[in-house]
């Protein structure tokens, strides 16, 4: 999800934290097109374990604000949605590594699947994925066990990638599940992205998909 800083900007909003607030809301939208679409698996990257870092204090302390308040309503409104968490928790505060545990307990069971990539590390994800195959079948695993091990949703093979703002780098975004994935850059910032760009995007993979 990425422009919401520079989004603001351009909006002439004083204050470019503002962007999150208004990506974190967008999100809803998201969920809404995707079951629109019969879509059943998502990811969205919210903050990398790279960017609460290195990221100012204030900022970062604005977005775990943000989380605590939007979770437990994306919780309530969104009732298809069984919501998963990839990522290192422990980076986060207490109260808002609770409320994403309490999120995933509380919406267990249902149909569709949305996996919050958070405190995320591609290369650390790959490493707990080996870990987690070890543990269960020993020294006698295969690429199948380690995918099977990974956090997230239960479908962790990903088709689309969907990058905003322009940017062409996956940025160490889920690197084992993205492997056979197609990319779509889109130069709209994240909450400029509309439900006909979502579309371009699909029609883009239904393209590739078919030709490769």
């Amino acid at each position: 999800m990425d422009g919401n800083r520079r989004w603001a900007r351009a909006a002439g909003h004083g204050n470019p934290s503002v962007g999150h607030r208004h990506g974190a809301d967008h999100v809803q939208r998201l969920l809404r097109w995707c079951g629109e679409w019969g879509i059943d698996h998502v990811t969205v990257f919210v903050l990398s374990a790279d960017n609460i870092r290195k990221r100012s204090a204030g900022e970062v302390g604005y977005l775990f604000g943000l989380l605590d308040e939007a979770v437990p309503r994306m919780v309530a409104e969104n009732t298809r949605w069984a919501m998963h968490v990839t990522g290192d928790l422990g980076l986060l505060p207490a109260a808002t590594a609770t409320a994403l545990r309490d999120a995933e307990r509380q919406t267990a069971g249902r149909s569709a699947h949305f996996t919050m990539a958070i405190g995320y590390d591609g290369r650390a994800d790959i490493v707990a994925g080996i870990r987690g195959a070890l543990r269960a079948h020993g020294a006698d695993i295969d690429t199948d066990a380690i995918t099977a091990s990974l956090a997230g949703g239960p479908v962790k093979d990903i088709d689309l990638v969907i990058r905003t703002s322009g940017e062409r780098r996956l940025s160490g975004f889920l690197p084992w599940q993205t492997t056979r994935a197609e990319i779509f850059v889109s130069p709209k910032m994240w909450p400029a992205f509309t439900s006909e760009d979502f579309a371009a995007a699909l029609r883009y993979y239904s393209a590739h998909a078919i030709a490769r």
